[in-house]
């Protein structure tokens, strides 16, 4: 079933070390895409005079976007090369990021995003393929690492970077600084990135242009039932949530009718495969607690002063930034099943410390165990994208990136949902700071079950591998 790539990038240092960047740069830019804009919100509320509700759109509309197609771009690159593609992706955000910075309303913004996030799609699905096609075998779990640690450098530089620019040049800064990052990374991947073996590309079928419109629609309206009502499930939400079991029921059945399918549902049923997506899901999921609870257990639980919160919310993606490449050594080094589990090991004992917190603790009695979640979500990133990459074959590889991604984000999104919900249920006490304090016991033991059980899945995988050794090797 798996073939390896022939344009391995492994003939020299200067060649890896251009093709690991070729990678590196779109990661970065689309991770600071998604979060350089949230700290611009005020700033938009008052030069387009909208209201708050108006210019979360701005955040919303690029994270949809991406959530929506990036399952069908990454079936696109298993169909055309994928070089070309991400050529192509990049040139298209750099002129989305132009069409922002020019934007006369708010509408226009809005709009210029959802083309932002079409390629930002195209850069975070992209990337994760190419690195099976185009980094030797043997070094595949560090260039995970690098990608993971520049996502989360993204993710980190985001608001501090967005702040300094719209302070020092205006709010189009955030969107205009695309353009000469993205020239230094359209060189690299036209430099030293290896174009796809013709026969490659022609043996692949066409595209499933119905299949990837109704798995958008589904996507789209599972993301605004657990986006809309601020927080507030009401019948609107209960309609999008029926249209989406409507939605995804059409699209399976589409799917094993059409001769060459946007995804091909026996995939869903490789154990290993189906075990590094739900898991990544569920600890996706966990992630988006500490963004959820955090802020408001610092600031009513600790009495921390906002300077101060920020401060503290910053370990986790630091940690994680840190952590990234020591990760992808890990995993090359002892194997990314084994990291997987240790990975989440460490994911379910810092939500274990967190569910037994106090506000007796402190800041560090918080931050500790944040750290070694994240640690060990940037382990299992490396290691579970490292054993789902190399489990696929060449010419699924580009669909496999896009589900680990699509699993990731709707993670984030269920856990800012569901984790923000049990949160509010369980902090409703008239003392803020003992209902804070509570809530951030209850949100983390949910969370630790949820680590757990992505622990056992996991587990259950390496058995499965161990049974099969010639399937997957």
């Amino acid at each position: 079933m798996k073939t390896d790539a022939p344009n391995v990038l492994s003939l020299s240092p200067s060649v890896l070390r251009g093709g690991l960047i070729s990678l590196a740069l779109p990661t970065l830019l689309s991770s600071l895409g998604s979060s350089i804009t949230n700290v611009s919100l005020p700033t938009l509320a008052q030069v387009f005079g909208a209201t708050f509700q108006d210019v979360q759109w701005v955040v919303i509309a690029y994270l949809l976007a991406i959530t929506t197609l990036i399952v069908g771009v990454g079936r696109l690159g298993d169909i055309i090369s994928c070089r070309t593609l991400l050529l192509a992706g990049l040139g298209l955000f750099m002129f989305a990021s132009l069409g922002c910075a020019v934007a006369p309303t708010l509408w226009w913004l809005i709009a210029a995003r959802v083309v932002q996030g079409l390629g930002g799609a195209v850069m975070m699905t992209i990337t994760l393929a190419l690195v099976g096609e185009t980094i030797s075998k043997e070094k595949v779990g560090r260039a995970m690492g690098l990608l993971g640690t520049l996502s989360a450098v993204g993710t980190a530089l985001g608001p501090t970077l967005g702040g300094v620019l719209i302070a020092g040049f205006g709010w189009q800064s955030i969107f205009l600084i695309n353009l000469p990052l993205g020239s230094v990374a359209l060189f690299y991947i036209y430099r030293y990135l290896p174009k796809t073996d013709p026969q490659r590309v022609t043996k692949q079928g066409g595209f499933d242009f119905v299949g990837m419109v109704l798995l958008g629609l589904t996507l789209a309206l599972f993301s605004l039932a657990m986006t809309l009502g601020h927080g507030h499930f009401g019948s609107l939400n209960s309609l999008l949530l029926l249209g989406t079991v409507v939605a995804a029921s059409a699209f399976v059945w589409v799917e094993r009718k059409v001769a060459n399918p946007l995804l091909q549902l026996a995939m869903l049923r490789q154990p290993i495969l189906s075990s590094g997506l739900l898991t990544n899901m569920l600890v996706s999921t966990v992630i988006m607690t500490s963004f959820v609870v955090g802020p408001f257990y610092l600031a009513h639980g600790l009495s921390l002063a906002p300077q101060q919160v920020g401060l503290a919310m910053s370990a986790g993606p630091l940690i994680a930034a840190l952590a990234g490449v020591p990760s992808g050594y890990l995993v090359d080094r002892f194997g990314a099943p084994q990291m997987i589990s240790l990975g989440l090991l460490g994911v379910c004992l810092g939500a274990l410390a967190l569910s037994m917190m106090s506000p007796a603790q402190g800041v560090l009695g918080y931050i500790l165990p944040i750290c070694l979640i994240t640690a060990g979500y940037a382990l299992f990133q490396a290691a579970n994208n490292t054993a789902v990459i190399k489990q696929v074959g060449v010419e699924r590889r580009g669909v496999a990136s896009g589900l680990l991604n699509l699993a990731r984000n709707l993670g984030f999104i269920i856990g800012a949902s569901a984790m923000g919900g049990i949160f509010a249920l369980a902090s409703s006490a008239s003392n803020m700071r003992l209902g804070s304090a509570t809530g951030l016991q209850l949100t983390y033991l949910v969370a630790a079950v949820l680590a757990g059980l992505g622990l056992l899945m996991a587990l259950c995988s390496q058995f499965y591998r161990r049974g099969k050794p010639a399937a997957y090797e």
